[in-house]
């Protein structure tokens, strides 16, 4: 038990560090813009509710103890060989490492369609949800602002694909560390990807800041975390991304 604990909070530590040091530098970027002749690059010109920062950081610490507690959790499975993550990199071929990744993404993207729209639905809306959508005006802080609800439901598939799809364990690194990159430049409210790429056809599958600022000032549109092909099969993505 005493393990479990030191690794959650040595967890705990790390993700707080990964939070405040990614968030907090996007940040910065933000002030410079918002401050500046560019300030029309702001995507949504809704002022910042009171004290909003504030409370993204405070639910976003929350939400960074749950996904230590889930870390460790899998940590802990892996030391006991119960998980599918390896360590060499040859094991399954040089060729598996970007499938395994895709499969990843992707298995995960599915998950986080059904399980957000789900999250809109009025019976679980206020329960889970709500927190995330008091910014209306998003921040880099924004990204990880979720009621533990919601951050528990965030944290749960990452566990269970380890669990059953081979991942060596740099894909996980990149993985992880694409995931929290996606999640701040997604909330930025700053559009950083240059208009060639947003107009070419994988840019056009591809999550950016001015897609999930549609979210957030729609609600019922763009439910997509990490590419837009779910929004678009099932009909949900904003008519302003066409």
């Amino acid at each position: 038990m005493g393990n479990i604990i030191s690794y959650i909070l040595i967890l705990f530590l790390i993700l707080l560090i990964r939070y405040f040091s990614t968030a907090g530098l996007f940040y910065l970027y933000y002030l410079k813009i918002k401050e500046s002749p560019n300030s029309e690059d702001i995507l949504s010109q809704r002022p910042l509710k009171k004290d909003q920062i504030r409370k993204e950081m405070y639910w976003s610490v929350l939400s960074s103890a749950i996904f230590a507690v889930f870390g460790a959790l899998v940590y802990w499975l892996w030391l006991h060989n119960l998980t599918a993550i390896y360590l060499d990199p040859l094991t399954y071929g040089i060729w598996y490492l970007p499938i395994s990744l895709f499969l990843v993404l992707a298995v995960h993207e599915t998950y986080y369609y059904w399980v957000h729209r789900a999250m809109h639905m009025k019976r679980f809306y206020k329960t889970v949800h709500k927190v995330h959508h008091q910014s209306l005006s998003t921040t880099p802080w924004t990204a990880f602002s979720f009621h533990p609800w919601e951050s528990i439901l965030e944290a749960l598939i990452l566990p269970l694909i380890l669990l059953i799809l081979p991942v060596n364990i740099y894909v996980l690194f990149v993985y992880l560390m694409f995931m929290t990159f996606s999640g701040v430049i997604n909330h930025l409210d700053i559009e950083i990807y240059p208009d060639f790429f947003r107009k070419s056809a994988f840019g056009k599958l591809w999550i950016d800041a001015t897609h999930h600022h549609y979210h957030h000032k729609e609600f019922n549109t763009n439910y997509g975390l990490y590419f837009t092909f779910w929004d678009r099969i099932m009909g949900t993505e904003s008519t302003k991304m066409k």
